[in-house]
């Protein structure tokens, strides 16, 4: 994933003098800060136009399609599919990247491509997001502002030619920012980029992650006052008697986001079947979610009135028009309606973004949260427990949001900026605590970072394992030993070593294939005896390498390998024919400069 570089024939001389005059005037870490400001004012602005272009979408198919809260209306429901198809004739003609799964894109870049995101990502997502959402679409707006903060954040820091470490952080700042613009809360972005991200918290991370996610929700707050993003008025006060219950909904919450990413991956797998034919994977996906949203009306955009209705305790507000809502003063009925959105909200979201739409699963988890809180505490209701309908709702938000993005700090205090719940913080910290921990069983990583896991890409907050990561086979392969053939006398083999500086040598057939290594020591007694020069060949006295290291090899495996052979140098192939040779000491001397560069303080 290359990112595109400015020429140097195209920057402006008056900019290389200022770049001069900074790296002699301005310590990296000072300038840090000053661009952690600026990239937490684009990013909230990026906030602010990302949100206005979704109400106004949604404002103008309202204003020509009749309002869906008057009853089902086809044309409403033929909007989803056809933002679907806007977003993937603009991905496919214009952008021609690939703009979906944004926190994993910018997860892989941290890991992978040294913290460097491609400078269309700066205003992709924004426009695709905003049509597919706009449109209907059933995921929410933050992935998208995530992927854009995090790229202004990059392409910022590449202007200024900052180090990867440098620029690692600035992605972070522009998450952080754009997580605090579009929610209005700026504890929650710094805490997004530190769990989510898995940047470290450092004397030299804080301040600016501070600085950026301040600014992001200043901008907000500039621009839409100082309201809350959920209109929540607490009625009753939590008790200490309601304690067990709350760590009940704590359990059923890490559940639900077990369900919840186990659909989402499943979905993703199964439109990944259709990756030859897209256009088929579009319209199944459409077909999904527009059948999923007549059924089921509250399953249409990222479901925010539906959370107000509930945190509200007016339940009626998201049963009207559905063929399965039935009479909503019956409980059964009630139970049943929200107990199928809950089930049917992950295959909204997965058919959306697997149709080609753009979109998150922020706004989704916090929704399926709040349908599980509310839905706890109605049956719990039924049974005579006394227990606040509207608190649960709230406190079950950060539930399933801290299960499904593995983020339990986040979700107390996203919940809490978003609703102004801060008094429910008790039941905020039981509910995400035990939410995490239970989800932490069946899935240690969470729903962004599973692919890259799997591959063995992901940088965490593990530092032996985030510099492994870091580290490539290439970078440490050394190339420069002689080879012989296994017909090879003594008398020739003798010659070699003579011409080499190394004493170890690899045997190859006439294609470059790897059949064995000839080690200096175990030659040493018969490579002074003239007698055998002429009696033996390299094939009598090579030997077969304990192991062999693939060039894809994923570092953390390669030390595995040397620590289960107790080899100090192995060979490397790339499939059969040899490459060259990685040595303990090579892996050592990279590892610390790279655990110097990236991790110090």
């Amino acid at each position: 994933m290359a990112v595109p570089q400015i020429s140097a024939a195209r920057i402006p001389n008056w900019f290389l003098r200022f770049l001069a005059w900074r790296e002699r005037h301005i310590k990296e870490n000072t300038f840090l800060v000053i661009l952690a400001l600026f990239v937490g004012l684009f990013a909230g602005f990026a906030a602010m136009l990302l949100k206005w272009l979704i109400h106004t979408i949604g404002g103008l198919l309202i204003h020509w399609g009749g309002d869906p809260s008057l009853g089902i209306n086809f044309a409403y429901l033929l909007a989803p599919a056809i933002g679907i198809v806007l977003v993937v004739l603009y991905v496919k003609y214009v952008v021609k990247d690939n703009i979906s799964h944004g926190v994993t894109q910018v997860l892989w870049a941290i890991s992978q491509n040294k913290s460097r995101l491609k400078q269309h990502n700066m205003y992709t997502s924004v426009i695709a997001s905003s049509v597919t959402i706009g449109f209907g679409g059933s995921v929410g707006a933050e992935g998208p502002i995530v992927y854009t903060g995090a790229a202004i954040g990059s392409n910022l820091g590449s202007l200024f030619r900052l180090s990867p470490r440098i620029l690692m952080i600035l992605v972070g700042c522009g998450a952080a920012a754009g997580i605090a613009g579009i929610f209005k809360a700026p504890i929650a972005g710094m805490l997004f980029t530190i769990e989510v991200l898995m940047l470290d918290m450092t004397s030299v991370t804080i301040m600016p992650l501070l600085i950026a996610s301040i600014t992001g929700a200043t901008i907000a707050y500039i621009y839409t006052g100082y309201n809350f993003e959920f209109f929540y008025v607490q009625s009753n006060d939590f008790h200490i008697s309601s304690v067990p219950f709350a760590v009940l909904l704590g359990v059923l919450c890490g559940f639900v986001s077990l369900y919840f990413t186990n659909v989402m991956n499943m979905m993703e797998g199964f439109f990944g079947r259709f990756k030859e034919r897209p256009w088929i994977r579009t319209l199944v996906g459409c077909l999904v979610l527009t059948s999923l949203i007549f059924l089921f009306p509250p399953l249409y955009g990222e479901g925010y009135d539906s959370i107000n209705s509930l945190l509200n305790g007016d339940v009626s507000a998201i049963m009207q028009y559905s063929p399965f809502a039935g009479d909503s003063n019956q409980v059964i009925y009630i139970i049943l309606f929200i107990a199928a959105i809950i089930l049917f909200k992950a295959f909204a979201t997965s058919s959306t973004n697997g149709a080609g739409g753009v979109g998150g699963t922020f706004a989704p988890s916090l929704y399926v949260g709040c349908l599980t809180g509310f839905l706890f505490a109605f049956i719990a209701n039924q049974f005579g427990v006394p227990i606040d309908s509207k608190n649960f709702a709230l406190i079950g938000m950060a539930g399933v949001m801290s299960g499904v993005m593995h983020a339990p700090l986040m979700a107390i205090f996203l919940t809490a900026e978003l609703t102004g719940g801060y008094s429910l913080f008790l039941p905020l910290l039981i509910v995400s605590a035990i939410s995490y921990f239970t989800i932490k069983f069946f899935k240690p990583y969470s729903i962004y970072a599973t692919r890259l896991a799997r591959k063995g890409e992901l940088i965490t907050h593990h530092k032996d394992k985030t510099v492994l990561t870091l580290l490539k086979v290439n970078n440490v392969i050394e190339r420069d030993f002689k080879s012989v053939t296994p017909h090879m006398t003594l008398k020739e083999m003798v010659d070699v070593i003579s011409k080499s500086s190394r004493n170890l040598f690899p045997v190859l057939d006439e294609d470059g294939k790897l059949l064995g290594i000839v080690l200096l020591d175990e030659i040493r007694n018969i490579m002074f005896r003239p007698d055998l020069y002429r009696k033996m060949t390299v094939s009598t006295f090579m030997s077969i390498p304990p192991a062999k290291i693939d060039v894809a090899d994923s570092m953390e495996k390669v030390m595995k390998t040397f620590d289960k052979t107790g080899a100090w140098n192995l060979p490397v192939v790339e499939g059969t024919k040899y490459v060259g040779f990685v040595s303990k000491s090579k892996i050592f001397n990279s590892y610390r400069r790279v655990l110097r560069h990236y991790c110090e303080d």
